[in-house]
């Protein structure tokens, strides 16, 4: 061993030095080289830092540099973010996304141009006007639709999502809010009540009854019982004319 080679080192170098730091790394870290001024230092890390990719020999596991134009990469020529001001398209980092496609300010990637899209129209409303159904001959009816697919900033944009045209039906009168329930709702009642008049108008007829009744059983029993004046022709005894 060198005599400026140490293996007592620290920071998972296998080996290092005093000047140029790790020159090997222990089992599975990765050596790379760090630039401090002028000077190129080795650590070792468990994992290659952005702008650069690990690569794996039987004997050392190195981290290698990633294109000037990639932020982190897979492989040097398979970039996995770039850096700014590029759009990442199929590992590549590009200035101008291609045609037909769009740049993603959001991810720095370049995306499928991604058009609107519609439901189906529905049913026309009911032909209205001024929010009724009725009093009027001519109105108007409508149609919707709803958005399902919202575009892409260079995608086609929506449609309108509603329509309406005019209708024309037969005239008919509005039937007062309530009406018919409010007839219903009187008849009712007029029903009931006219029962109960005809009810009270019986009740009373009894009443009115049992009370003569009453009265006149009251009237037999304090009044004294009148004789039966005797027949004057029966009284009277027949003379005998002959004599």
């Amino acid at each position: 061993v060198h005599p400026n080679v140490s293996q007592g080192c620290q920071g998972g170098c296998a080996t290092c030095s005093d000047y140029n730091g790790c020159l090997s790394c222990k089992p599975r870290l990765f050596f790379v080289l760090e630039r401090i001024g002028m000077k190129q230092i080795g650590v070792c890390l468990s994992s290659c830092p952005s702008g650069y990719y690990g690569t794996r020999y039987p004997d050392i596991n190195k981290c290698a540099k990633c294109k000037a134009d990639c932020d982190t990469c897979f492989t040097r020529n398979f970039c996995t973010k770039c850096k700014s001001g590029f759009y990442l398209y199929s590992g590549k980092c590009l200035e101008k996304c291609p045609d037909g496609l769009e740049a993603n300010n959001h991810t720095m990637e370049c995306t499928n141009i991604v058009h609107c899209e519609a439901s189906e129209w529905s049913p026309w409303s009911p032909c209205t006007k001024k929010g009724k159904t009725c009093g009027f001959k001519r109105g108007t009816e409508v149609r919707v639709r709803e958005i399902v697919q919202h575009p892409s900033a260079k995608g086609n944009p929506c449609p309108a999502t509603s329509e309406s045209r005019k209708c024309i039906v037969q005239r008919k009168r509005c039937q007062k809010e309530g009406k018919g329930k409010k007839s219903r709702e009187e008849k009712r009642k007029k029903s009931n009540k006219d029962e109960s008049k005809e009810t009270r108008q019986e009740s009373k007829g009894r009443a009115a009854r049992r009370q003569n009744r009453e009265q006149r059983e009251n009237n037999n029993k304090t009044q004294p019982k009148k004789r039966k004046a005797p027949n004057k022709e029966q009284d009277l005894v027949p003379v005998d004319t002959a004599q």
